[in-house]
């Protein structure tokens, strides 16, 4: 099993497409699409209804073959006894065939669906670009039943995972072939998303997701042969008399991501009482060994503040920039480019704009690996889809699987953990993912502590879960406790 999974451009999945055609019989491809799509329905149907013969299905049924694997797919519905209907939203233009084998199994078309169980989103397919059409935008907002959708939740684009305008909010998404970026960049679109294999041959991807189980095979746990510094010390420089609490959840973060030692660079006294395994010095320059350096969050922005962080940026260290460091690295950007060591900046949305003088902008991975390859750095833009971007490397992107991680101190947490890591000796790139895929299990485990799942959390319990994300990782990864 690969230790990633890959999302592919639409030019990917349709130059595989492509080869796959002169494999296999014409139309078995979609078929192949279709009969998983009803597969899922079924599933979902039972969980709905308790059944399935008897049960209503609606087909929202755009031009070209998203719409035609919606067709088929009422079609293999209709073979289980399912009532199906279709509202055929270009009928000049609806798939043929599909709908050829619609009619003969049964199926109906109709102006408007009545009352139906769930519905099946077949508008627009993977080549489609911008928001639902009016009539298409009406008849969504109408529903209020269980949306699968065929490949993609119509009206959100397949490349970026932007919405623009009105869009299928999905329950479930049932992705033909291959994951596409839409899959990881716009999960709260998706849904739960399902892979329905139809035999395309795919290439390396671009985009990738570390699986969590690799994540927990990968994490650094302390071998016989280890000692505090063989396992990474990790020098930290964060929090200040404005922002004390930055430096207590940033140092305290990286005490909890490794069992190397950790040594912080402050006056902030309530990280030592905090933390007191943590060794303290008052200046860079006095701080012991060190194999990998966090510097920035609620560090200040003065001249002082600068003048540290320009010799940390000059040795031969790992560095990760974060918060206040990314603003005075916005003013002079001549402090980390062209710099021959790794280097990881950890901006938000804002704090990247201030870096590029851009915002975002809608294509969140272009936008991303611009910098990383102008600027040869890793960069880590923060979100509900964080995204990874090192020099001639794959993309990497982590879906956090909930919003909770959206806190003041969230960040700093984040920048302990992968300043732990890199002091370990990980790869830059598979650091900040692993760290990003840690922090927000965290997150998730914080939250449901809570018991009641809408309650919101802080940074302080997200830091406190930490290990035990490390540990649900490890697991799922097969590590053992003891080593």
């Amino acid at each position: 099993m690969s230790d990633r999974r890959g999302y592919y451009t639409v030019d990917e999945v349709r130059a595989a497409e492509a080869e796959l055609f002169k494999r296999v019989p014409a139309g078995m491809p979609m078929r192949r699409a279709a009969f998983g799509l009803a597969g899922v329905v079924v599933d979902e149907l039972r969980s709905l209804t308790g059944g399935v013969a008897g049960r209503g299905v609606g087909l929202l049924v755009g031009s070209g073959d998203n719409g035609g694997d919606a067709l088929w797919a009422g079609a293999f519905l209709r073979r289980r006894g399912v009532r199906v209907s279709a509202v055929l939203l270009d009928p000049e233009r609806a798939h043929r065939e599909g709908l050829a084998a619609l009619r003969a199994a049964g199926g109906r078309v109709v102006d408007r669906l009545g009352a139906v169980d769930l519905v099946i989103d077949g508008i627009v397919g993977i080549s489609g670009r911008g928001p639902l059409r009016p009539g298409a935008a009406e008849m969504v907002a109408a529903l209020d039943v269980p949306i699968v959708s065929a490949d993609l939740p119509s009206g959100v684009d397949p490349e970026t995972g932007a919405v623009d305008g009105p869009a299928v909010a999905a329950d479930v998404t049932v992705a033909f072939g291959a994951y596409k970026p839409v899959h990881a960049l716009a999960v709260p679109q998706c849904g739960r998303i399902v892979l329905v294999p139809i035999g395309l041959r795919l290439p390396e991807a671009g985009l990738v997701q570390l699986d969590p189980g690799a994540v927990g095979a990968g994490w650094p746990v302390p071998g016989p042969a280890d000692d505090k510094y063989s396992q990474g010390v990790v020098g930290v420089c964060a929090g200040s008399a404005k922002y004390p609490g930055a430096g207590v959840l940033c140092t305290g973060a990286a005490v909890a991501a490794t069992s190397g030692m950790v040594r912080y660079v402050g006056s902030d006294t309530a990280v030592l009482t905090k933390f007191p395994e943590v060794v303290a010095s008052s200046s860079i320059s006095e701080t012991g060994r060190v194999q990998a350096w966090v510097f920035g969050p609620g560090g200040g922005t003065d001249s002082g503040a600068r003048d540290r962080l320009a010799e940390v940026l000059g040795t031969d260290l790992p560095v990760l920039v974060d918060a206040d460091g990314l603003t005075i690295l916005a003013e002079e950007p001549g402090l980390v480019r062209g710099r021959s060591a790794v280097t990881v900046l950890t901006p938000h949305a804002g704090e990247f704009a201030r870096l590029t003088g851009d915002s975002v902008g809608a294509d969140r991975v272009a936008a991303v690996r611009k910098l990383s390859e102008e600027w040869g750095v890793t960069v880590l833009l923060k979100g509900r889809a964080t995204v990874v971007a090192s020099p001639g490397q794959a993309t990497l992107v982590n879906d956090a699987g909930g919003d909770w991680a959206a806190t003041p101190g969230s960040g700093d947490v984040l920048s302990g953990i992968i300043g732990a890591l890199l002091a370990a000796g990980c790869e830059a790139g598979w650091a900040a993912g692993a760290g990003a895929r840690v922090h927000a299990l965290a997150a998730n485990l914080a939250a449901h502590e809570a018991r009641d799942f809408g309650a919101p959390i802080s940074a302080t319990p997200l830091l406190r879960h930490v290990r035990d994300a490390v540990r649900v990782l490890r697991e799922v990864g097969g590590g053992s406790q003891d080593r």
